[in-house]
């Protein structure tokens, strides 16, 4: 275990009831932060911390994999350009105090085959403030892999066109403090960037974990495993100095 864990588990001691326990009692609730406990257990990821903000009418949740099974007409989406507002896709999220983390997972979207099927990470705060990062089915030629960033109540959406037959993507969603980089991986190895962007409501305790939804007339079944957390591998800028 690293300096790094091993103070974290020691934070978590002396935070909780009692040294065995993993609940943070605050002054409006009681919570398990789930970077402290994953990071104090080498990295592991339990699905018992993740909490369904919205639960899919089918899904599995394993020791290892959790299936998601879409509803039509899911999706989340605020005004910009389209001007609706679209609030209801399946969201299995943890929560966390931690300021420096990264988290990790695998998105399995075989069954994906209609325009807009999507699967992947996401920080979601409330309707008007979430973060999300995944690939959307367009055709049988191309699809979107992109993120979108959803500030105050209006969504954006960077998107780069990816080959329809890629059926597979790791992400990587980092933060440091009040900032959060999204990237994404074709191996789970070698990581790309997709997007570093500030979240104005995401300065103190988040939620953040995954997602999946059909925005139009269809279903599918997306698969999701290999979650860890480590250490924030965004690691601080090297070069010009922040203004003083």
């Amino acid at each position: 275990m690293t300096f790094f864990n091993k103070m974290l588990a020691l934070g978590l001691c002396l935070a909780a009831v009692s040294c065995g326990g993993n609940s943070t009692q605050t002054a409006d609730n009681q919570f398990t932060d789930g970077v402290t406990t994953a990071l104090s257990s080498g990295g592991e990821v339990s699905t018992d911390l993740l909490l369904w903000t919205r639960e899919p009418a089918a899904f599995s949740v394993g020791q290892d994999t959790i299936k998601i099974t879409t509803a039509p007409h899911t999706d989340l989406w605020q005004r910009t350009y389209y001007h609706f507002r679209n609030d209801n896709a399946p969201v299995f999220q943890m929560k966390t105090r931690e300021k420096f983390f990264s988290f990790v997972v695998k998105t399995d979207f075989t069954q994906s085959h209609h325009r807009f099927d999507q699967c992947g990470i996401v920080m979601y705060l409330d309707s008007d403030n979430w973060l999300k990062a995944s690939v959307e089915y367009e055709n049988e030629r191309f699809q979107h892999l992109g993120s979108v960033a959803t500030n105050n109540g209006y969504s954006d959406w960077a998107t780069t066109a990816i080959p329809s037959d890629v059926k597979t993507m790791w992400y990587r969603f980092s933060r440091r403090e009040d900032d959060y980089c999204i990237e994404c991986s074709s191996n789970g190895v070698d990581f790309s960037q997709m997007r570093i962007c500030h979240m104005y409501a995401g300065a103190d305790e988040i939620s953040f974990g995954i997602y999946a939804c059909s925005p139009e007339e269809s279903s599918f079944t997306a698969v999701f495993s290999d979650m860890k957390i480590t250490e924030c591998a965004w690691k601080a800028h090297e070069g010009q100095q922040p203004d003083k």
